[in-house]
């Protein structure tokens, strides 16, 4: 059996990096960019930051930012024409998930313009070309979407999120400069901050991992559990250790898959429009105690990660207990809610449950469950 490893071309790392902006579009023989960026970033100015660099150096560019936060069928499609209207030859994606998920598929629609109804994208479409190349930098400390080969795309029509796997859709480059994520407020680098934390316990706990993405994991969550309240506060060390451990948690994920925490976080996006980092954080202890059984020593590794003292000595049941309060804690501390209520509606239990199930995360747990175990989990939350 042979394992597959999947990074971007380069990466650029800290305070300054968007100035690589310039370097790498004149050095690849880049003409116009289609900027990718949501309305917020692009009202508050956090967008303007990479303009001015595109501006300094003069090159041109379309600013695309027909964006929602749970990027939907209809913002791709409508992004396919203005690219192509535009007459740009590369993107550059400024943003969270959202912004950086819409630019992937318009990426992979304009080279494989057979998927143009982008349904046909989800899971492990077959896609046969690169899609457009794409600079991605991230404004959140979370996602590693500029690591990763997933996107996320809401069909709202049947209220469900798609999960889309494609080598062809990475960024060729990703900028990581955390001068990009210093006016993140507070609740937002929290559930971000979250998110990138279960990318890490779940891909080193899911059923592909290997000793490669481990090294990266465990990295990962001892960076983030370091640093995440650091980065609320709005310390230098805490942005520059966040957006560090973020990417280097999507390294590892992004090449062994995560798990049914993803599985039940995503309806509740297509359903509820729920920010993403915060269903994580509110399921992920609820689904380490499920998955415990499954997952042999590692949580012994992931509480000495979080910092845990006394690991060794402990019992392996000691151990896990350890892991899951200690994230529980960093939760809490950050002021994630401790449960679904005023989220999930009841009713919604049985479309919930089954949506998670058929979710492509959903085969990566390391335990074997069904639609009634999901749906227990769901309710233990309310």
């Amino acid at each position: 059996m042979s394992n597959r490893f999947i990074l971007n071309e380069i990466s650029y790392h800290g305070s300054g990096a968007i100035e690589a902006i310039a370097t790498e579009a004149i050095g690849r023989g880049f003409k116009k960019a289609f900027v990718c960026s949501d309305p917020d970033l692009i009202k508050f100015g956090v967008t303007k930051k990479v303009l001015d660099v595109l501006d300094k150096n003069g090159l041109s560019y379309e600013i695309y930012s027909d964006i929602k936060p749970n990027p939907t069928i209809e913002n791709v499609q409508n992004g396919v024409a203005a690219y192509q209207a535009a007459e740009t030859d590369y993107i550059v994606a400024i943003g969270g998930g959202s912004s950086m998920d819409t630019a992937k598929a318009i990426g992979i629609i304009i080279n494989n313009p057979e998927f143009a109804d982008v349904r046909s994208l989800e899971g492990v479409a077959d896609t046969k070309n690169k899609c457009v190349p794409i600079i991605a930098v991230p404004t959140t400390a979370g996602t590693a979407a500029e690591v990763t080969i997933n996107y996320v795309i809401t069909d709202a029509e049947n209220n469900r999120k798609m999960v889309c796997v494609d080598p062809h859709d990475i960024p060729i480059v990703a900028v990581v400069d955390p001068d990009m994520m210093a006016s993140m407020p507070k609740g937002l680098t929290a559930a971000t901050g979250m998110d990138a934390l279960t990318h890490a316990i779940e891909g080193y706990i899911t059923g592909g991992a290997w000793e490669l993405s481990d090294m990266f994991h465990i990295k990962a969550i001892e960076i983030i559990a370091r640093s995440l309240r650091g980065a609320i506060e709005n310390t230098p060390e805490g942005r520059a250790d966040m957006a560090l451990g973020q990417y280097v948690a999507g390294m590892g994920f992004s090449n062994v898959g995560l798990g049914i925490v993803h599985s039940m976080a995503h309806p509740l996006g297509a359903l509820y429009d729920t920010p993403h980092g915060v269903a994580n954080a509110i399921i992920l202890p609820t689904v380490m105690e499920y998955n415990a059984e499954a997952t042999g020593d590692k949580y012994r590794d992931i509480a000495r990660a979080m910092g845990v003292a006394g690991t060794d000595a402990m019992s392996i049941e000691q151990a896990r207990k350890a892991a899951v309060d200690a994230v529980r804690q960093l939760s809490a501390d950050v002021g994630i809610p401790a449960d679904l209520k005023g989220i999930v509606n009841p009713a919604d239990l049985d479309f919930l449950a089954q949506s998670a199930y058929d979710d492509a995360c959903r085969p990566g747990n390391p335990r074997e469950t069904s639609v009634a175990e999901i749906k227990a989990l769901y309710e233990s939350l309310l």
